[in-house]
């Protein structure tokens, strides 16, 4: 098939490439991590724009700067080039580049047709067509009507992406309960690990509340913390309290303090980051001079270095935004979210539960070596995860890391120097996700209740 020839060409050649010495690789993750190359290539031009910086650098360094600017019609300086507008025109290039995709690939079974092939081939055609698209966003008329509306485009999206990750992370924390009491029923070794592993989460979730309680509140003011950390503390007990009582245990036999734990620690972890991302508060010391107070003292003295600072953390930020990625578009991830899950008797309990055994990759039916990197197509007798979900998924991504590096709805004075600089706006997104997640949570364990004529699966 010509088709079938060209994609090779253009796709698994790149894999070959690679010297015989790295390990082969399947063709699913492989294209996967293509598009992630991209994703994070254009997150990276995204925060070079964002960069003030930058910015004076290539005007100190690069000579004939301003002709350069003014050739390419980006004003006398490439104002045009940098700032909040310049990324919602990148990232609104990228989203279309995912959005198209995704219409491209709805119900695609098998690797086999015409599309999949596109899917997984042709790389720098969809780089420069991926080029072309952000660079195409720049000439779009009307730019303050364009950017009004794309910026409630980009929210809309950008908290839907936030939704779709709590709702795994509450599916993740069922999965793995029962993935291990499934064990628990041949080995009692499984139970002592349950015990372990929810006496480490609660051990961590209580250590956290009561840093933050040390840290992050005096005995003067700072009653916006004291609150949001008392109720948050509520929360993580009430969810605990309600998993283990008898008439949630009657209906889900599988509902335990794991999950809770799960949810616990990962409520303190947005607790600490809305904290730390919340505008500090100055009071007026007895020599009348302006002192940070509800904050860490020694946390002062780290946003000294704020170029380190904001490299490493924006660094891992990002990093963890392609891993929600990469993980939520698994099949399994794409078959909860429609609530779609593995029966209890069809688990097999293991340490790494969230990787498919070894067994059931039927992968390794053609294998091809040409001279580099070997190459296994896992997808002849079908797709090993939704190609059109994949693509939502970047879609949604794009648009949310469009309003992360512009700070929200703070988007005029942002600049990825000031990335940590506390916001309301980052603020109240990351205390509205914290109950959202509980509220998940809470409703997996009282939908049983609420609505006995129906079954659930977790």
């Amino acid at each position: 098939c010509l088709t079938f020839q060209l994609a090779c060409c253009c796709g698994t050649a790149a894999c070959s490439l690679c010297c015989k010495c790295c390990p082969k690789i399947k063709q699913s993750t492989s294209t996967r991590f293509m598009y992630a190359l991209y994703f994070i290539l254009v997150t990276i031009i995204c925060c070079v724009m964002m960069s003030t910086t930058v910015a004076n650098e290539m005007k100190t360094h690069i000579p004939f700067y301003t002709q350069m600017c003014k050739g390419i019609q980006a004003g006398e300086m490439c104002e045009k080039l940098v700032g909040y507008s310049a990324v919602y025109k990148v990232c609104f290039g990228m989203a279309c580049f995912f959005f198209l995709f995704f219409l491209f690939t709805i119900k695609i079974n098998n690797s086999k047709s015409c599309r999949a092939y596109i899917h997984n081939g042709f790389w720098l055609i969809k780089l420069i067509v991926l080029a072309a698209m952000c660079s195409g966003a720049f000439f779009i008329p009307d730019q303050d009507t364009f950017l009004n509306a794309w910026r409630y485009v980009g929210a809309t999206g950008g908290f839907l992406f936030i939704a779709i990750q709590l709702i795994l992370l509450v599916e993740f924390a069922h999965k793995w309960n029962k993935n291990w009491t499934a064990g628990a029923n041949h080995k009692q070794v499984w139970n002592g690990l349950l015990a372990l592993v929810t006496l480490i989460l609660y051990s961590i979730a209580v250590a956290a509340l009561v840093l933050m309680a040390l840290f992050y509140t005096r005995s003067e003011g700072c009653m916006y913390n004291k609150v949001l950390i008392g109720v948050n503390g509520g929360l993580c007990l009430f969810v605990s309290l309600v998993a283990i009582s008898p008439c949630v245990q009657n209906r889900q036999p599988h509902s335990g303090l794991l999950q809770s734990g799960v949810i616990s620690c990962y409520v303190m972890y947005l607790t600490f980051s809305a904290l730390s991302s919340k505008p500090p508060e100055t009071i007026l010391d007895e020599n009348n001079r302006n002192i940070t107070i509800c904050v860490p003292e020694f946390s002062q003295g780290l946003h000294r270095d704020e170029n380190l600072v904001t490299g490493l953390g924006t660094t891992i930020l990002f990093g963890c935004i392609l891993y929600s990625c990469l993980t939520s578009t698994t099949r399994a991830s794409s078959e909860a979210l429609r609530g779609i899950y593995a029966t209890a008797e069809t688990e097999v309990a293991r340490c790494c539960f969230c990787c498919v055994p070894d067994g059931d990759a039927d992968a390794e039916e053609h294998v091809e070596k040409r001279g580099g990197q070997t190459v296994v197509y896992d997808e002849k007798k079908g797709t090993v995860y939704s190609y059109a979900y994949f693509h939502f998924v970047f879609f949604l991504a794009s648009l949310y890391v469009m309003m992360t590096v512009t700070h929200w709805f703070h988007y005029e004075s942002a600049q990825i120097e000031k990335f940590f600089t506390g916001t309301w706006s980052i603020f109240w997104i990351k205390m509205v996700s914290c109950w959202v997640c509980v509220c998940l949570y809470l409703w997996t364990l009282i939908a049983p209740l609420c609505c006995p004529t129906r079954e659930f699966s977790v």
